[in-house]
């Protein structure tokens, strides 16, 4: 029995091994550079309905003259102004709020694998004190035997 020399990893060793478990979220946030958080400020001001509002308010100004340039003016402006300007900031809306959804989403994921990993934690204290258990016992057997 003494030819034995299995060794098995320490829940420290196993913590090393596998990294640190981190929220992606919140490492994606920390690394945007100044013009990426500029241009995610700027998204969320004309990704807004307040905006879209405005941006419909202004579309209809322009409304009177495009009727009176008749059905082609009419459709150009449909086309090219009012769903454009309305439409752009309507759909950005509907993505920040997709993009939130999946972002609470990713957040409770994280939670769920960092209590998961805070288990697997204590089952590795409790098999690592089990293995200390069975060297204990192993090398009293083997004292037996020798004696």
């Amino acid at each position: 029995m003494e030819n034995i020399k299995h060794k098995t990893l320490t829940v420290d060793e196993i913590k090393s091994n596998r990294g640190a478990i981190s929220n992606s979220n919140q490492l994606h946030k920390e690394s945007l550079s100044f013009q990426e958080k500029l241009a995610s400020k700027i998204t969320n001001v004309v990704g807004s309905m307040e905006c879209a509002y405005i941006f419909a308010f202004i579309a209809l100004i322009s409304l009177p003259d495009a009727i009176k340039g008749g059905t082609a003016t009419t459709i150009s402006w449909i086309a090219q102004t009012f769903l454009q300007l309305v439409l752009l900031s309507i759909i950005m809306v509907g993505q920040k709020v997709e993009s939130k959804r999946a972002e609470i989403k990713a957040n409770q994921d994280f939670e769920i694998n960092r209590k998961y990993d805070d288990e697997i934690e204590e089952i590795l204290k409790h098999l690592e004190n089990q293995n200390q258990d069975f060297y204990t016992i192993l090398k009293h057997i083997e004292s037996q035997k020798n004696q």
